[in-house]
């Protein structure tokens, strides 16, 4: 009863700031950080485009899709993201119904990238457009995403993986600043931060099978600084430091736990974690260190996430195949890439390591080692 009353008052609380004039975005800020968050999907409705500044009485009209789908260089692959995203949508809904959220789905994407197209499509990108989607409909869906897209998300969008890696390198120096027992166990496996891809480019949403902790994120996301998704990304594996100590010290095995998100997070004390520890430690503070980071990765430090990769891939021999042309074409001309190991080979071959981050493994190292072409590649299964 007394969680009911706390609920109620929270309720009033946020409709009091929703009609005070001007709007308090401030408290409902607040209200979507603390415990709880937003609560129900009808007021995210009414506080996330405030959050996001986004005006309601204005949206654009949707425009058709079949003049969006024709010579769209992102069709193809949006297409089949989107047919894959079958566990994003509430079991026990019926298809047809389904079906047709899939195809509004499409149309979000690839409007938002037709009107942006500084913007790049990212595999992993429409399950957060998903979210919005179920929890807000189809039209304050695309005017919410387009304004993430050219603001929060906007570093996933550019053409390259550059600040995406950028970003994925605050997640050490926030690490050893609260645990450097952990940070010292995580660099001597050399796991580094691949296993924390699909948390960050989909805010959650792709790990995470309970919708209602993915929204409840989202809340607290959309209220604070676009690099809180890496600071609750460390507060979970510093949440999970018994494991990780007593897990093998070997990159295979400390990739493997880390990239099998729990479920059963403690999420309202995580979130007030990482809300602690960007205030102790902001971005401003560690941008010193990420650069750092940045500035180790070349071609000879990459090339173990490069190794761990190459073995993560499905038995796709045609990529195979392109695969180690390219290689040999790259050992010819960076004699500094030592020849791999072959029983760590093996040993990743063995283990059935997260196939979900295998590709994006490889897309990071393939930015980092600049190679030209471009993989077709699928980061989630």
């Amino acid at each position: 009863a007394d969680f009911d009353a706390k609920k109620k008052r929270k309720v009033a609380e946020i409709y009091q700031a929703l009609n005070s004039d001007p709007i308090d975005v401030a408290a409902l800020r607040r209200m979507a950080i603390s415990e709880g968050g937003l609560l129900t999907d009808e007021i995210r409705c009414k506080v996330w485009p405030k959050l996001l500044s986004v005006n309601t009485d204005d949206l654009p009209p949707l425009p058709a899709g079949k003049e969006l789908r024709e010579d769209n260089k992102d069709y193809q692959q949006v297409l089949l993201d989107v047919r894959r995203s079958l566990r994003r949508f509430p079991p026990g809904m019926p298809d047809d119904q389904r079906e047709g959220l899939q195809e509004e789905l499409i149309d979000i994407i690839l409007h938002v990238l037709k009107r942006n197209p500084q913007l790049h499509y990212y595999q992993g990108y429409h399950d957060i457009v998903v979210t919005f989607l179920l929890v807000v409909g189809d039209r304050l869906a695309t005017a919410l995403v387009e304004k993430l897209s050219t603001h929060h998300l906007r570093d996933f969008m550019d053409p390259t993986m550059d600040n995406t890696k950028h970003i994925l390198n605050f997640l050490m120096p926030i690490i050893d600043l609260v645990n450097p027992e952990v940070h010292a166990f995580m660099q001597s496996a050399e796991v580094g931060t691949i296993f924390a891809l699909s948390w960050l480019i989909t805010w959650f949403g792709h790990v995470l099978s309970d919708f209602r902790h993915v929204v409840r994120l989202y809340d607290f996301f959309l209220a604070c600084h676009p690099l809180m998704p890496i600071y609750f990304a460390a507060v979970i594996v510093l949440h999970r430091e018994q494991e990780v100590l007593d897990c093998e010290c070997d990159m295979a095995s400390v990739h493997h736990l880390l990239s099998q998100i729990p479920q059963d997070l403690p999420y309202e004390s995580l979130i007030s974690k990482a809300g602690d520890l960007f205030v102790q430690f902001p971005p401003s503070e560690l941008a010193k260190e990420a650069a750092q980071q940045q500035a180790e990765r070349t071609a000879a430090s990459t090339f173990k996430d490069f190794e761990l990769a190459s073995v993560q891939q499905r038995p796709d021999t045609v990529l195979r195949q392109r695969f180690r042309e390219r290689l040999r074409g790259e050992e010819r001309t960076k004699s500094i890439l030592t020849k791999p190991r072959t029983n760590r080979f093996v040993k990743l071959a063995v283990m059935g390591l997260t196939v979900a981050l295998g590709a994006a493994a490889l897309a990071v190292v393939k930015s980092a080692l600049e190679w030209a072409p471009k993989f077709e590649l699928q980061i989630f299964p």
